[in-house]
């Protein structure tokens, strides 16, 4: 009978110990997206490639090197993204919006505007996110919830498309729902 005994205790005890585990964690960032790499291989989406490196006219006009500053061949993804899109890459790092942008910025505040949105929003998702963030065992075998947590918010794209085109607005860059889920 003594040995019946210790394994209910046993049994009582790690049943305590997983319904607890359940209770933390509120500390944490809830992760509702679950992407990891089955591979040992480093992950290429965190590696930039540098610039090509070039021959200068004037090898003494070269400037003094800055132990860890910048280097001209270093990557500015965020710099030639604005390059292609035709913008001003010296304006990134202005305080102040250029006098370009001014009247655009004057006009998109017209109704008032919050400063400390962005704060706002990210308490606001980080809240959403701790109370969609998965069932105990969802987090325990890294089950993705992102889409179940988000659902309500996201946007029917093809019911927004007919709305638009029952308007007459063309848009033929659009492939039909049966097309784009690969049915025939």
């Amino acid at each position: 009978m003594q040995p019946m005994l210790t394994l209910g205790r046993f049994a009582l005890g790690a049943a305590l110990m997983l319904s607890l585990s359940g209770c933390g964690g509120s500390d944490r960032d809830p992760q509702l997206m679950n992407l990891r790499s089955q591979t040992r291989g480093p992950d290429e989406f965190s590696v930039l490639p540098t610039k090509a490196l070039q021959m200068p006219e004037n090898l003494t006009e070269l400037p003094q090197p800055t132990p860890g500053g910048v280097n001209i061949t270093d990557p500015t993804p965020q710099a030639d993204a604005v390059a292609a899109l035709g913008g001003n890459p010296a304006s990134l790092g202005q305080e102040t919006p250029s006098a370009s942008n001014a009247g655009l910025l004057n006009y998109t505040g017209r109704y008032g505007r919050n400063t400390g949105i962005r704060q706002t929003l990210a308490a606001e998702d980080l809240e959403w996110r701790r109370k969609n963030d998965g069932r105990l065992l969802q987090r325990i075998f890294n089950t993705n919830v992102y889409y179940k947590a988000y659902a309500r918010m996201s946007l029917d794209q093809y019911a927004e498309l007919e709305y638009w085109r029952a308007r007459g607005v063309r848009n033929v860059g659009a492939p039909p729902e049966s097309v784009a889920a690969g049915r025939k």
